[in-house]
């Protein structure tokens, strides 16, 4: 194998390590966003049902005033 057939295969492993963990590292912050997402819209729900409990309990103490 000559020098230049060295260099080249050299680069072009390089670039397939470096492709390699641009993948892995687009896939990991893709993980962590839907993670977040996820634990966002968890909260939201949560909220939400916390926000109807708090009616539904006010409703069943004004109904028991009349």
């Amino acid at each position: 194998m000559s020098k230049v057939e060295r260099v080249t295969f050299v680069k072009s492993e390089l670039l397939d390590i470096f492709m390699s963990m641009n993948v892995a590292e687009h896939e990991r912050r893709s993980r962590t966003a839907a993670q977040r997402n996820l634990r966002a819209r968890r909260g939201i729900e949560l909220h939400n049902e916390f926000k109807q409990l708090e009616r539904d309990i006010a409703d069943l103490a004004d109904d028991e005033r009349h």
